[in-house]
């Protein structure tokens, strides 16, 4: 038998007993997306808007750009694509062969009854050819050359770990992407919010005026005998508590103030904004598209994507550490046991070649539970890419109905605000006449207070709603 058929038929075995590896278990394919949103919808699939069609005001397109710029989130984000990019420049050249250089000395004594000891003559040195000289023991050596390691990728292993590189890349833009479009609108819902506690704030003081005036409208009726110091007491404790909101809501804008600065990556300080274009705002109308959109519009689902592919990777090349591998090991460059003597060309030149096929043995059960960690991270991954797509379509869902069940809820909202600012006068008139008692007057205010601050409740929830259908139908990053 010949060498050459002797490392065949070695290879042979050897790749037949790696192969008895456990088999991968395939996934069942995804749950269908519905073709709608709503029974009713006939939408085409449309292109999303840029987040500033949507967002006209001046102040939050600022805002906006200050976070995107300087958010801290965001910046991290972004360090971690370096880090992702530097595992794609690690294993880009994975599968090409690791060269170095360097200069190596060292010194090596022999036994003296070893054969090494006892001597092998003629190192041709001598000045005397005729003459024999001993190896010198101890033994110097020099050596200044290259060396090198090549891995060859026989079975695509290395291939594949490029491969899962790559897919990782991609998932932390992907996931840097998601960040972008979760602060665009958390950013714009800070925004509006601020601008309902201003209108809030408003709504505040305007009663406080009122129940000023109704006080001292109770106060004149007691001079007058008409009234009861219960009146007075009444009407004052419903001023001191509009005066409690008044500095509620006063923090409330100081915090949401810092959330807005905080997002942006600056310190507290005063946000511009006008706050009558929250009454201004209209909801513009919104290309929903269908339900396949999410999965390229969506940079959280198109990052669990590419999470799912890089794990299906790592279980292929976890299958392939089982396979035997070829490594091939090579030196080259000037050796002696004289430094004085590596200049000596040709008789100092030095190579070295070695080249291994090996399987693994006894670290098999290493391997194994290897593939079985990568196993599960890839049904993990499965599980979560699943879990993105249906909790897009849950959240477009919402937002949609909210849009719509916001809008009515407004409407009816406001109708009640109109009759409820009307029986404010009307009590006030009855009071003066003698047909109503304070405690109609106080009731009346009290209602019209609290209905005009759950009217800018529902100003932003509209808002919130629009925000809320852009950010889940993946508008901001593109």
């Amino acid at each position: 038998m010949t060498k050459l058929n002797f490392i065949f038929i070695l290879s042979a075995l050897l790749g037949v007993y790696s192969c008895k590896t456990t088999a991968i278990q395939t996934e069942a394919s995804l749950k269908p997306l519905p073709s709608a949103y709503v029974v009713s919808d006939t939408s085409k699939s449309k292109p999303l808007a840029a987040w500033r069609d949507v967002f006209f005001d001046a102040n939050l397109r600022t805002l906006i750009d200050s976070a995107l710029k300087h958010n801290f989130d965001l910046r991290i984000a972004l360090q971690k694509i370096e880090m992702a990019k530097a595992g794609l420049r690690l294993n880009k050249g994975i599968r090409l062969p690791e060269v170095g250089v360097g200069a190596a000395a060292g010194v090596r004594r022999f036994g003296d009854y070893t054969m090494d000891g006892v001597g092998n003559f003629d190192t041709r040195f001598s000045p005397n050819l005729n003459d024999k000289q001993r190896i010198p023991n101890p033994l110097p050596d020099y050596f200044v050359g290259f060396q090198a390691t090549w891995e060859i990728d026989i079975w695509g292993k290395l291939k594949t770990k490029k491969r899962a590189a790559a897919e990782r890349y991609l998932a932390s833009q992907y996931g840097k992407d998601a960040v972008i479009t979760s602060l665009i609108a958390e950013v714009a819902s800070a925004y509006f919010e601020l601008m309902a506690l201003d209108a809030e704030l408003q709504i505040v003081k305007d009663n406080i005026s009122l129940q000023q005036s109704a006080l001292d409208l109770v106060t004149a009726q007691k001079q007058a005998g008409k009234a009861n110091e219960l009146g007075i007491e009444m009407q004052n404790a419903q001023l001191l508590n509009a005066r409690a909101i008044q500095t509620e809501v006063q923090q409330l804008i100081i915090e949401t103030e810092s959330k807005l600065n905080f997002l942006c990556g600056t310190y507290p300080k005063r946000v511009q904004r006008d706050s009558s274009v929250l009454l201004q705002f209209t909801i513009p109308a919104l290309a929903v598209g269908v339900p396949s959109d999410l999965l390229k519009n969506r940079p959280d689902i198109r990052q669990a994507e590419n999470e799912l592919l890089a794990s299906k990777a790592d279980v292929k090349t976890a299958r392939l550490a089982f396979y035997p591998s070829l490594t091939i090991n090579a030196s080259l460059g000037l050796q002696a046991f004289n430094a004085m003597l590596l200049p000596e060309l040709p008789a100092s030149l030095a190579y070295n070649t070695l080249g291994g096929l090996a399987a693994p043995l006894l670290n098999r059960r290493q391997l194994k539970a290897n593939l079985m960690a990568t196993q599960s991270e890839q049904k993990q991954a499965y599980i979560h890419y699943e879990k993105m797509i249906v909790n897009g379509f849950r959240e477009v869902f919402v937002a949609l109905n909210g849009i719509r069940n916001g809008q009515a809820m407004f409407d009816l909202k406001k109708e009640q605000v109109a009759i409820l600012k009307k029986s404010v006068n009307t009590s006030t008139d009855l009071f003066m006449a003698g047909k109503a008692n304070y405690l109609e007057v106080i009731v009346s205010q009290q209602n019209t207070l609290n209905a005009q601050i759950e009217l800018t409740v529902f100003y932003k929830r509209q808002n919130q709603s629009l925000i809320n259908l852009y950010r889940t139908l993946g508008g901001g990053w593109q």
